[in-house]
Parts: C-alpha cells; sequence; structure tokens
C-alpha cells in the first residue's frame, strides 16, 4: 500500500508536466491546482504573471512563490534588457530555481511568442524594440483587448505627426515605486517630472518599456488599426472615445469625464 502512496503523487506530477510542457496546454488553466500540484510534487511551483506587469512586480511574484532572497530578486530585476521582454502567462518553476534560468525561460517564452505574431511586410516601419516599446504602452493603457489596436494607430499617427505621446501611464511608471505604489494616480504635476520616460516633455518613445505586455499589445503594437484620431480617453466604464482634434477631444472630456 505505501507503495501506492509514493507513486501517485509523482504521476500526478508528471501528468502536470506533461500537459504544460509537451502537449502546450494553457498553464493557466491549471492555476487552481497549484495546491494539489504542491502535494504531488513540493519542489514545484506554479507561478501566475499577469499582463502589465514592471519588473520589479514580477520579481517580487517570483520571491513570494519560490525560495528566494532579497538578492535573488535583485538579481532578476537587474538581469540585461528585461522590462518588456519578461513574457506573461502561468509557469511551472522549481521552487528553489535560480533567477538566471528563471529569467532565461521567460525571456524565451517572450522570443517564442513573438516569433508568431503576424508583422507588416516592411520591418523597416517597426522593428522589434519599437514594436514592444509601444505594445507596453497599449498594456497599461488600454481598457481592454478590444482597443488596443485602436489605442496602437492612434500611438503611431503621434509618432508621425511629430507629437508628444503625453501618455500618463509612463509618468507612472517615471514616478513608481515600491514605498508608494508602482501605478499611482497621476497628478498634473507629474507632468513636469525630470525622467527620460516622461512622455510629456520629451518628444517621441521612451528609453525603454514600460511593463511586460501581452502577445494582444505586442500584436496590436505590431498591427494598428487605420484610424483619423490623434487624441483617446477612457470614460467611467472604461470605454474608449477618440477624436481627431484636440477640439473634438476636449468635448470628450467635458462629456466623458466631468
Amino acid at each position: 500500500m505505501k507503495k501506492y502512496i509514493i507513486i501517485l503523487p509523482i504521476l500526478f506530477a508528471l501528468i502536470i508536466s506533461s500537459i504544460v510542457f509537451y502537449y502546450r496546454f494553457d498553464p493557466s488553466l491549471l492555476t487552481k491546482l497549484s495546491f494539489y500540484a504542491s502535494l504531488a510534487n513540493p519542489s514545484m511551483r506554479i507561478v501566475r504573471v499577469e499582463e502589465g506587469l514592471r519588473k520589479e512586480e514580477v520579481a517580487q511574484i517570483l520571491e513570494n512563490k519560490l525560495d528566494w532572497s532579497e538578492k535573488d530578486r535583485i538579481d532578476f530585476i537587474n538581469s540585461t534588457k528585461v522590462e518588456g521582454h519578461y513574457f506573461p502567462k502561468t509557469y511551472l518553476i522549481y521552487k528553489d530555481e535560480e533567477p538566471s534560468v528563471v529569467s532565461a525561460t521567460m525571456l524565451d517564452e517572450f522570443s517564442a511568442q513573438v516569433s508568431k505574431v503576424k508583422k507588416p511586410k516592411s520591418k523597416q516601419i517597426v522593428n522589434e524594440d519599437t514594436a514592444i516599446k509601444i505594445a507596453s504602452i497599449i498594456q497599461r493603457e488600454a481598457g481592454g483587448k478590444s482597443d488596443m489596436a485602436l489605442i496602437s494607430g492612434i500611438i503611431w499617427n503621434r509618432i508621425f505627426n511629430g507629437m508628444k505621446l503625453q501618455v500618463d501611464a509612463t509618468l507612472q511608471y517615471a514616478k513608481g515605486n515600491e514605498e508608494d505604489g508602482w501605478w499611482g494616480e497621476v497628478n498634473p504635476e507629474d507632468k513636469k517630472i525630470k525622467s527620460s520616460f516622461n512622455t510629456y516633455l520629451h518628444e517621441g518613445l521612451p528609453p525603454g518599456a514600460i511593463a511586460n505586455p501581452g502577445i494582444a499589445a505586442i500584436n496590436a503594437a505590431y498591427n494598428p488599426q487605420k484610424t483619423s484620431c490623434l487624441f483617446y480617453l477612457h470614460d467611467k466604464k472604461r470605454r474608449i472615445h477618440c477624436a481627431k482634434t484636440y477640439e473634438e477631444h476636449k468635448k470628450n472630456i467635458e462629456i466623458y469625464l466631468k
């Protein structure tokens, strides 16, 4: 009887691993099984990384789930060129896995997913670095997946027209910190923050991504919706309203935000 008690948890762990890694089953559906997975194989952890988190938030989730020290968390954050490239999904990770290995796993997943995205024929228009910066902004600014392509179109329009992007999410990234919150409310005085990520002060895209976008936002960055709009806002129900001119945009503000 004892041998079955030993074998069954092992078999359960093998089944989970096979589903995730061999059959490419979406591991997000296995999150609810984390308790049973821990019973089956105490050395494994199911870790869910949501879309739109910055690297510090991802590192905190991993530290909480894995047997990491504060140094491990910092090492993960300081890995080379990671912001925007830690692909959000559910991972099955050994509880004592090294930060460098986890980082490499998430970066490999990013490369695999981005390679599947339909890209414009002219790569001169959209290179990957530019697309990921835009995707990270889309991820933070969108009310949902349904308006991502429209926001992408508006961002591209502003770039092509030589306009400042003036995106609040970039201000959140510039001023975010662990003590006050990574995505705090934007105030009028924040538009004067001295940061290269402040798109109210500086033209063009920020120097890097501001978050780790999901596949929908990445796809939208590469494939923007055709639009004449240059401005947008979300009403209290997170529905998007765009405008071709600043005068129209001010009217939308009066209608939907007052």
